[in-house]
This record gives C-alpha cells, sequence and structure tokens, in this order.
C-alpha cells in the first residue's frame, strides 16, 4: 500500500475542510450533488468522447495504483538474472526451463523463452524491444485520459458555474431559490479546479512514474536477455547490471 498517496489525500482534504472552518463556514456548504455531477459526469464524459473504450477502460484500472502500486522488483531481478547468466554458462539454454515455472512476469517469461529457444540475440533484442515500446505506448495512452481530464475539469466546473448562475436568474422573483442556485454556481468552479489539480492531474503524474520505473526494468531485462544470449560471462552480465542493484 502506498502510504505517500493515502497521507497526499487525507492532506487534501483535510487542508480544504480546515480552510473552509477556518473561514467560518461549514462543510455541508462544500457538498453539492448537482455541482459534483455536473463536474465528474461530464469531465468523464468528455474524456470518454476523445478516448476508445479499452484505452478508457485501461486508464480507470490503473487508479488502484494510487493506492496500491506495483511492486518494484529490479533488484529482485537482478539477483535471478545472474543465477540464469551462472546456469546456463555451466548446463546450456535448455537448463533455464525451469525458471520458466517458478515466474509469473510475463516479459521475463517471454525472455526467458526467446533464450532457450535459441533466437539470435539480435533478433531477440529486438522483439523484446518491441514488446517494451508496445507496453509504454499501451499505458501512455491509458493516463492520458487522467491528463485529458485535468484539462476539462476546470473548464466544465466554470460551465456549472453558469449553469448555476442561471438558475439563479430564473429565480430571482423567489428570494428562497437563490441560495441554491449561488452555492452550486460557486461549488462548481471550486470541484472544477480542485478536482483537476489535486487528484486527477497528480494522479497521472503518479501513474507516469510507474511506468517508467517499469520501462527502465524492462530495458533492464532486455539487456541481461542479450548478455546470457551472447554467452557473456556471468562477471560481464553482473557488470551489465551493477547500477541496477543501488
Amino acid at each position: 500500500m502506498d502510504r505517500a498517496s493515502l497521507a497526499g489525500i487525507l492532506l487534501v482534504v483535510l487542508g480544504i475542510s480546515a480552510g473552509q472552518m477556518l473561514e467560518g463556514g461549514h462543510l455541508a456548504s462544500l457538498l453539492q450533488p448537482a455541482a459534483f455531477v455536473i463536474v465528474v459526469v461530464s469531465t468523464l464524459g468528455a474524456v470518454l468522447l476523445q478516448s476508445r473504450m479499452p484505452t478508457f477502460i485501461r486508464g480507470i484500472k490503473l487508479l488502484k495504483w494510487i493506492v496500491w502500486m506495483p511492486e518494484d522488483n529490479s533488484k529482485k531481478n537482478v539477483t535471478e538474472a545472474l543465477n540464469w547468466s551462472l546456469v546456463a554458462r555451466r548446463e546450456g539454454f535448455l537448463s533455464l526451463e525451469r525458471f520458466l515455472l517458478m515466474t509469473k512476469d510475463s516479459f521475463i517469461e517471454k525472455g526467458l523463452r526467446l533464450v532457450i529457444d535459441g533466437v539470435d540475440p539480435i533478433r531477440l533484442k529486438e522483439i523484446l524491444d518491441v514488446d517494451i515500446a508496445f507496453y509504454e505506448q499501451e499505458q501512455r495512452q491509458a493516463i492520458k485520459i487522467w491528463d485529458a481530464a485535468g484539462g476539462y475539469s476546470p473548464t466544465i466546473g466554470i460551465l456549472g458555474a453558469v449553469l448555476g448562475l442561471i438558475h439563479v436568474m430564473e429565480n430571482l422573483s423567489d428570494p428562497n431559490k437563490l441560495g441554491g442556485g449561488i452555492a452550486v454556481a460557486f461549488v462548481s468552479t471550486i470541484y472544477g479546479v480542485g478536482l483537476a489539480n489535486l487528484i486527477f492531474l497528480p494522479f497521472a503524474q503518479k501513474m507516469k512514474d510507474v511506468v517508467a520505473r517499469e520501462i527502465i526494468r524492462r530495458e533492464m531485462l532486455a539487456d541481461i536477455f542479450l548478455s546470457i544470449a551472447q554467452g557473456d560471462s556471468p562477471r560481464v552480465v553482473e557488470e551489465r547490471v551493477a547500477n541496477f542493484r543501488h
């Protein structure tokens, strides 16, 4: 569980709540279902309009990374790689088959399979590089929906404010209805700007960091598999991945 994300969300909520109370306001005044529906639902609709459904769904699924970030196995993979190299050097590439049964990582499985099958080292590297590029493109497209949400939501918040003011103008003769319209107008703006800068854009940035870390790990593994396929000694493999141990 990512404590930094949980702490960040908690601080956002506490900061806004405390500021509202220090100004003498009531927290209940920030709870406007109409404003929430206008901003959140319309923002998601705009994002969906610009995205393909599979991309949109992948982006929604990435939300789990905010709390449950993927484990960074880079150091573990370095240790495993040195073992693969040693076994391949002593017993041949076919001896690596037992490691296929021990891994649940699809990229490691593909790399080991290519080495075991005796694929030409250059061709092996090309295949793994294409796999990495496809992964990067797919994930970055999914993350873009949150960047887009961060761009749309302030404008939709202003749209909600205009709708609230229209409601006010329609009920000038009835003072009892003016308060609700004004509240929706201002709270819509708060929701739009707040969600963009405190939720959507930070979410997107954190997801980008996770993907960047995973790409580095996969590039490291691709380099390791190339080295093993070329018949490099474990010492050479160790030197090539030394930086990833820190």
